[in-house]
């Protein structure tokens, strides 16, 4: 091959190195380019609403108490997050709530102020800003002062709508509602028809060594807005199902992967048999199965279990199976001079080499599917995951989805927890 003939080659070899060195970042910019257009990323930018997002975090770290009053009864009541279960005792109310006889004063602080009274709401703003409403069959009947209205007012004829910071106001026809954001999560310990609430801490502990121990964790245990207890049992729930679905699926998958192994069965119509009922069981995703498993055996945390179960079998059986066609063939060797019959050179020259993967592997799925069981639990009603659906689906505030969130990301971290301590002390010795 003459130099000229090598030089020709050189060139058009680093040539077709740059054409493609250009080439590849164009690709992927063109692809960015589809995705932009394709995904609708600028009416994705349009349709944003970011109040509902700051909405959604304040409410994740707060609680609102309501003040609500029946325009045709002029009855007045106050309700935390306006659940009937949190609502206050009759002849009191928050402390920044006045009553004067027949009025009703609402302290929104920064100076704005709601008084209620027989057909008449007033809003009081800091600035100067007056609002008066007289309700009706025919409308709110809302006089505004004279210019434009201010965009934290929103007005029709049946509605009036004033968004504060820390607070708002709801005129209609029927009822005028306020709400006050308050830090915290209230009533969280105890409701408010507990002898227990607003007690200070030491007072607890007094009443507690008083003998109301007992009182005191039932009133807390039993708590009608937080449901502690529900939610300890949903949390067992949760973990059972992750914990039955990867040991089942352990405990199915290893005579399995026997079947799959080449070296354990040179059968190759068997061997593969085993591998496609491997991809069969963990191609479809644990959702699937879940869906499948719910209509064939109903709702529960035996539902959600199964299909653990079934989607780690395959996965299981291709990475058992895996382990065993790499174990050492020279210590079944020397177990099988010994005298030993097949499953015991299984049992002695097999497992004990493959063991430390195999629980590796285990624990590693057990961390990953109490996760997943959040999710599955979700849809076969079981497990804290149905207790989180239940609170976005109804819209309830969001301080109780972040205390599911919380409870979840608590749980996945002990179980990382427990799962060290038992890599440590089973596969190190």
């Amino acid at each position: 091959m003459t130099a000229a003939t090598l030089k020709t080659q050189a060139d058009a070899l680093f040539l077709r190195k740059r054409l493609t060195a250009f080439a590849l970042p164009l690709v992927i910019l063109a692809y960015l380019g589809y995705i932009f257009v394709s995904f609708d990323i600028p009416g994705l930018a349009e349709r944003a609403n970011l109040e509902n997002g700051k909405t959604l975090i304040r409410d994740s770290y707060s609680y609102k108490t309501h003040v609500t009053m029946d325009n045709r009864t002029h009855q007045v009541v106050y309700a935390v997050e306006g659940e009937r279960k949190g609502t206050y005792p009759a002849g009191q109310h928050p402390d920044w709530v006045t009553e004067n006889g027949a009025e009703t004063v609402v302290d929104l602080s920064h100076g704005n102020s709601v008084r209620f009274s027989a057909g008449i709401i007033q809003f009081s703003g800091g600035d100067g800003y007056e609002l008066t409403a007289r309700p009706d069959n025919k409308g709110v009947n809302a006089s505004f002062p004279s210019g434009d209205l201010p965009a934290w007012i929103n007005a029709s004829k049946n509605r009036v709508v004033v968004t504060l910071p820390d607070a708002r106001l709801t005129i209609t026809r029927n009822r005028s509602e306020v709400f006050r954001y308050a830090f915290g999560w209230e009533l969280f310990f105890f409701t408010l028809d507990s002898p227990y609430h607003g007690m200070a801490f030491t007072d607890l502990i007094s009443h507690a060594f008083s003998g109301e121990a007992g009182a005191i964790f039932s009133d807390f245990w039993g708590n009608a807005m937080w449901r502690h207890a529900d939610v300890a049992w949903a949390m067992f729930e949760t973990v059972l199902m992750a914990f039955l679905g990867t040991f089942g699926a352990a405990l199915v998958a290893l005579p399995l992967a026997f079947l799959a192994a080449r070296n354990f069965t040179p059968l190759l119509t068997l061997r593969f048999a085993a591998r496609r009922l491997f991809d069969f069981f963990r191609g479809v995703d644990a959702l699937i199965w879940t869906i499948v498993l719910a209509r064939a055996f109903g709702p529960g945390p035996l539902t959600g279990a199964l299909a653990i179960l079934i989607t780690d079998t395959g996965s299981f059986g291709k990475m058992f199976s895996e382990a065993l066609e790499n174990v050492d063939g020279k210590q079944i060797e020397g177990v099988q001079s010994t005298g030993a019959k097949p499953l015991q050179r299984y049992r002695f020259g097999v497992i004990p080499q493959v063991t430390p993967v195999f629980l590796s592997q285990v624990l590693y799925f057990l961390e990953s599917n109490t996760r997943s069981a959040t999710i599955i639990g979700a849809i076969t009603g079981g497990g804290i995951g149905l207790l989180l659906t239940q609170a976005i689906i109804t819209q309830k505030d969001w301080e109780e989805v972040s205390y599911y969130i919380v409870l979840i990301i608590g749980m996945v971290m002990l179980m990382d927890w427990i799962s060290g301590i038992l890599r440590q002390k089973l596969i190190k010795g």
